[in-house]
């Protein structure tokens, strides 16, 4: 039997060379590499077996940039951006050259624009979006949360953030955010609504520029952030109350993205302000050890008793989660464990699946406290 071809775009950046790891620690050799950088897609490939991978020249902002890639490819694995610039570009790429794709990000433009273009279910093709740390796994993680936690789930509360390098998709998307990432256009979220009475509420929270959390070492930052992708978990899991915080641990992080919105509208180059992001992780990563949090807190019922379940996640790099999440799409697309058409991976990926694969990979340590507790009968390991 043929073993199906699997590409890894952008596989020298920091997602896709964690990625081709993981996809080699599920099986998988002989992988396309792609990329703009020869050297870069060499030393990946020297990282394995001798010989097995192939490295092909690839650029989704040129003209065609992308055919000689995608041509012969069974399956693509993106992991390049700026997501909300690309949008569907790679996604479109790989189903013109007959194959399915997963995105690391992709969020609703990519969704929107592929829908627009025909359904993909018609050829037989599955794309994959959002298969990452956030989006994917930040509504993962609370899916599996709310089926070992109390029953009658009605309020979530969620910490994610922590203190790493910042690469430059990243630095891109992030600016890019707060006027693209939404559907119809809108921005990918709104900074200090929540959800109350099941809806979306604006300017509902308040920012703590100075504060402490347990799941977070030392003094943080915590911001308000509603995503689309947040309401549609609460939607998903009939929440009537949902708060989220992205949190900053970092001062110098923090006090640029406050005058970023600013200093966009008065038309500073976005380069720029990509690189002064990046120095700015690197100031805060100056001397302490990278680290990324996932913390979620569950309210409900037990019994017709209020009950809470609480899960945290603490990883060394939330690159490598994204990873994880991304390899273990293109496997389960490969399987057909996934349907023709276009999904979010939160809808299709199955929770108890994933947290025992990222569990045999020790990619994070988890707690589990509560009602949570007693979930395969451990209350910390590894997940």
């Amino acid at each position: 039997m043929t073993k199906p071809v699997i590409g890894v775009l952008g596989a020298s950046g920091a997602v896709g060379r964690a990625a081709v790891r993981e996809l080699r620690t599920l099986g998988h050799t002989g992988l396309r590499l792609g990329g703009r950088t020869a050297s870069a897609l060499c030393a990946v490939a020297e990282e394995g077996p001798a010989g097995h991978d192939e490295t092909v020249w690839a650029d989704a902002t040129a003209p065609d940039g992308l055919r000689p890639f995608t041509e012969g490819c069974d399956i693509v694995l993106n992991c390049v951006g700026p997501t909300y610039r690309l949008r569907a570009t790679v996604a479109s790429a790989a189903l013109a050259a007959g194959a399915h794709c997963v995105d690391v990000a992709g969020d609703d433009p990519a969704a929107e624009d592929l829908l627009k273009g025909g359904d993909p279910a018609r050829d037989g093709r599955t794309v994959v979006l959002s298969a990452g740390a956030l989006p994917g796994l930040s509504s993962l993680l609370p899916r599996w949360l709310a089926g070992h936690g109390p029953d009658g789930a009605t309020a979530l509360t969620a910490y994610c953030g922590g203190l790493e390098t910042c690469s430059p998709t990243v630095a891109h998307d992030l600016m890019l955010s707060l006027t693209s990432g939404g559907a119809d256009g809108a921005a990918y979220g709104e900074a200090l609504a929540a959800v109350r009475g099941g809806r979306r509420v604006p300017r509902v929270l308040r920012t703590a520029e100075d504060t402490e959390h347990e799941a977070f070492p030392g003094r943080v930052a915590v911001q308000p952030y509603l995503s689309g992708e947040s309401e549609r978990l609460a939607t998903v899991l009939g929440l009537d109350r949902l708060d989220w915080y992205t949190v900053h641990p970092g001062p110098a992080v923090r006090a640029l993205l406050t005058l970023l919105p600013g200093r966009l509208a008065a038309g500073d180059d976005p380069d720029r302000l990509a690189e002064r992001l990046i120095l700015a992780a690197d100031l805060d990563l100056a001397g302490r050890k990278p680290y990324y949090v996932m913390d979620f807190a569950l309210a409900g019922t037990a019994s017709g008793r209020p009950a809470a379940a609480g899960l945290t996640l603490r990883a060394d790099s939330s690159y490598r989660l994204t990873a994880a999440v991304g390899a273990f799409a293109v496997d389960a697309v490969l399987r057909g464990g996934i349907p023709a058409g276009v999904h979010f991976a939160c809808d299709v990926l199955d929770p108890d699946t994933v947290v025992r694969h990222l569990r045999s990979h020790g990619a994070a340590d988890l707690r589990l406290t509560g009602a949570a507790a007693g979930a395969d009968q451990v209350e910390e390991g590894v997940l």
